[in-house]
């Protein structure tokens, strides 16, 4: 092995398969996904009662209606959390293989652009918690069915950005620019304005006393933020534009109304009052995270430019290498500039930035919110942990609190974990996007519950 050099060893190694062919296993998960929608679907038609009122109705249905009433807030319970976490690895696996056949851009830009959708769903879940939403379109608010509510959107603005302007992508002339911005420009604001329609103005109506100095300021704000989120991505693939621009946009107008609650307060079902407005728990909910992350990005952006400038991807192979095949090459990688600067890279990519920060920012907030608040965990496994913490306070003698400390502790070891299986892991370039999708997961279960953990902490709802 020492005879020969790295690049004659990969060169002597079978490639790896082209990105437009799937694995023996994504065709079988593939075909396995379509038979089970297939079942479901062939059961809820010719056995409902079993499959629907017996079966989904109770452990799925129910909650997400019941979370949407007055009374809100419905626990998650073993089943249907069973059945969301084994979905959501399923979605993983199977989207992964199609994005990677459909050539979806899989990089720092789409990973901002992805980031910018999940702040969006806690920002409208809070307005939800706040009963700002009519009766009628609530449920699409709460979990799951925001997600796929929200993922219905990104899909929407995702091809209608590629189909109009996609054929464009890669020619950097101001001639190209223009006609990009022609195409696009005047379709994400019109998509935009149909979703304030559709998903913002039913309520006015609604909410008769409620203002409406910030919701236009707001409305203005967020065009204003779409186009010059478009201007600012110049060059940048249609796809991630169109997504980062119109992500950006609706998280500035639900934020807006957020603000509207702030100054006028609208009735909610539940006759909850706003008393005051706590500030202090953002510095530490969003703050501490914060400072984690820049401790992070300084310690890795050297050799994460360094790695760039070789041409290369953090913790990615070199284009046709196998796995297997650079393991096999032993003491021949270690000069690689892969090998070399891929684990302290890693630490200032986005990807992982955006997982340490959601993942802490979920377990501060948890801790603020059931310590100092009273308020309550839904998700049956999160809430035996915080018990078990308030018996290891009762243990000790402390009366502060319930014990969500404990939870925060998991998090930040859950975190650490996870940051340093991403330091230590190499994938191929046909497995980039399986390691997006995990961290869109990573980032759906961390940074959209802990935002909106702090957003209800915020408008005290």
């Amino acid at each position: 092995m020492s005879t020969i050099s790295l690049e004659e060893h990969l060169d002597a190694s079978e490639p790896t398969l082209p990105d437009s062919e799937y694995s023996r296993t994504e065709k079988i998960l593939i075909w396995a996904a379509l038979a089970l929608i297939a079942t479901v679907a062939s059961g809820l038609v010719l056995a409902n009662e079993a499959v629907w009122d017996e079966g989904l109705k109770p452990i799925i249905w129910d909650p997400i209606t019941k979370d949407a009433g007055a009374a809100g807030d419905a626990g998650y319970s073993p089943e249907n959390t069973a059945i969301y976490t084994g979905s959501m690895l399923a979605c993983v696996v199977i989207l992964q293989a199609l994005f990677r056949k459909a050539n979806v851009p899989c990089d720092d830009r789409m990973t901002i652009a992805l980031v910018v959708w999940v702040c969006l769903a806690p920002v409208m879940r809070v307005l939800e918690d706040a009963d700002f939403f009519t009766s009628e379109l609530d449920v699409l608010f709460i979990s799951p069915l925001i997600h796929l509510h929200l993922a219905a959107w990104l899909v929407g603005i995702a091809v209608l950005s590629q189909w109009l302007a996609g054929k464009w992508d890669g020619q950097t002339t101001e001639k190209m620019e223009a006609k990009v911005r022609i195409s696009l420009i005047p379709i994400l604001m019109i998509a935009l304005m149909f979703h304030w329609g559709l998903l913002y103005q039913p309520s006015y109506i609604v909410h008769e006393d409620m203002g409406q100095g910030w919701v236009i300021a707001g409305l203005v704000a967020a065009f204003v933020t779409l186009i010059w989120s478009f201007f600012k991505t110049q060059h940048w693939p249609a796809i991630t534009r169109g997504l980062i621009s119109f992500g950006s946009a609706a998280v500035v107008l639900g934020l807006s109304h957020w603000a509207q609650f702030l100054a006028t307060p609208w009735a909610q079902e539940s006759a909850r009052v706003l008393e005051t407005t706590p500030i202090w728990p953002l510095f530490v909910v969003l703050g501490l995270p914060a400072l984690v992350c820049i401790v992070m990005y300084r310690v890795g952006i050297e050799d994460l430019r360094q790695l760039k400038l070789c041409g290369h991807e953090a913790g990615v192979l070199p284009e046709g290498v196998r796995l297997d095949v650079w393991d096999k090459a032993g003491d021949l990688t270690q000069h690689h500039p892969v090998q070399l600067l891929s684990r302290k890279g890693l630490l200032a990519t986005p990807m992982v930035l955006a997982m340490v920060f959601g993942q802490l920012c979920d377990g501060f907030a948890t801790m603020v919110g059931i310590d100092s608040f009273g308020y309550g965990e839904k998700h049956p496994v999160s809430n035996e942990v915080i018990l078990l913490g308030g018996r290891l306070n009762e243990a000790v003698g402390i009366e502060y609190g319930e014990g969500a400390w404990l939870f925060t502790l998991v998090k930040a070891c859950l975190i650490a974990a996870i940051v340093w299986l991403f330091s230590e892991m190499k994938v191929e370039q046909r497995q980039r996007h399986f390691r997006l999708l995990i961290v869109l997961a990573v980032l759906i279960v961390g940074l959209a519950p802990g935002l909106r953990d702090i957003g209800r902490l915020t408008l005290g709802v």
